[in-house]
């Protein structure tokens, strides 16, 4: 064990500092870069999001749209496409509303001030400061879920009430360094997400240990005390699956709520399959009734009751508005909810 020191004061800073520059995350891509709108796509798409499950989607991103400018001018079906699998879709509005307005507002430049920048939409306090710190070095802390485990850990700060929540906002932005601001909050991020970590800490190669509360006491599975997470709540949704065998037909969801934007099968509540497919200048051949599905959100879980209807597409001018024919074999591409997604790609062509 450690000699103990005070974990207040730039003993702390300095510590964090030291081991991030040797055992410290350095090759994501997000980290060879300066520019505030690559800082802050790869922000919003780290938010509830490993950073594995990130990197690709965020190489295709700015594959296709390198720009902050380009992304504005993009339509929102695009930018959703591209988010299509990464979930939390209101993420991916956010952030095509946020690009419009720094273009519209702002001459598509991001502010280095925090409070600026927090008040963009879908932008809060810890995402603006860490654009502050990566994009223009201002000195600003970053409290994210990782941060956040380290220091309640650390200091022994309960987490659940909204006092607790503003003491760890104010004990953060009393250990932010005078210095290397970048590699300390690098630091704090990566110490919660590869050493500090939810389950099974590797207190061991801590450079906090010393001065840890959690460590000491013996109170890692404690802090930060976990919420009470009450029983999902269980909804049920009944859809139609019309294919002709080589398309599937497809509703853009409203703009907002549950797979806000993106396509997905049309519900029919009291109609009959042959009278929506006769709506949508389809002759109805048969109906399957599919095994159903079952997906979990945040706070609850959704079945989907789905009935297969094989039809023959009489008029394709029939088709109401916001919906459409995709081919089978553009289904992986498209912007669909995942568990639609999965569905439609067990059929095949």
């Amino acid at each position: 064990m450690a000699d103990a020191w005070p974990a207040t004061g730039p003993g702390f800073s300095m510590r964090v500092i030291a081991w991030q520059r040797v055992h410290g995350r350095h090759d994501l891509p997000w980290q060879q870069t300066g520019d505030p709108y690559r800082i802050w796509l790869s922000e919003i798409m780290l938010q509830q999001t490993q950073v594995q499950t990130v990197i690709p989607y965020y190489t295709r991103f700015l594959e296709r749209f390198p720009t902050l400018a380009a992304l504005a001018g993009a339509s929102l079906e695009n930018v959703l496409e591209l988010w299509s699998g990464l979930g939390y879709y209101a993420r991916a509005r956010n952030l095509h509303r946020c690009a419009q307005t720094l273009v519209a507002e702002r001459a598509g430049q991001f502010s280095a001030d925090p409070g600026e920048t927090a008040a963009l939409p879908g932008i809060g306090r810890s995402t603006a400061a860490a654009i502050s710190v990566f994009a223009f070095g201002r000195r600003a802390a970053v409290l994210d879920g990782n941060v956040k485990r380290v220091l309640r850990r650390c200091f022994g700060v309960a987490s659940g009430t909204a006092q607790n929540e503003r003491a760890l906002w104010a004990l953060a932005e009393t250990l932010l360094p005078e210095n290397d601001i970048e590699a300390y909050t690098q630091g704090m991020m990566d110490l919660g997400a590869t050493v500090c970590r939810r389950y099974q800490p590797a207190c061991d190669v801590c450079p906090l240990q010393a001065a840890c509360v959690a460590c000491q006491q013996g109170r890692q599975a404690e802090l930060p005390m976990p919420a009470t997470r009450k029983a999902l709540s269980e909804r049920t949704s009944s859809v139609l699956l019309l294919s002709d065998g080589d398309r599937v037909f497809l509703e853009r969801r409203p703009p907002s709520g549950l797979w806000g934007g993106l396509l997905s099968l049309p519900e029919a509540p009291g109609e009959s399959a042959a009278s929506f497919a006769r709506r949508q200048g389809c002759r109805l051949l048969g109906t399957q009734v599919l095994p159903p599905m079952r997906h979990a959100f945040t706070h609850f879980r959704l079945t989907l009751q789905i009935l297969r209807c094989d039809v023959e597409v009489t008029s394709l001018q029939a088709r109401e508005h916001g919906c459409e024919w995709l081919p089978l074999n553009d289904v992986a591409g498209a912007a669909l909810p995942t568990p639609i997604k999965k569905l439609l790609l067990s059929l095949g062509r």
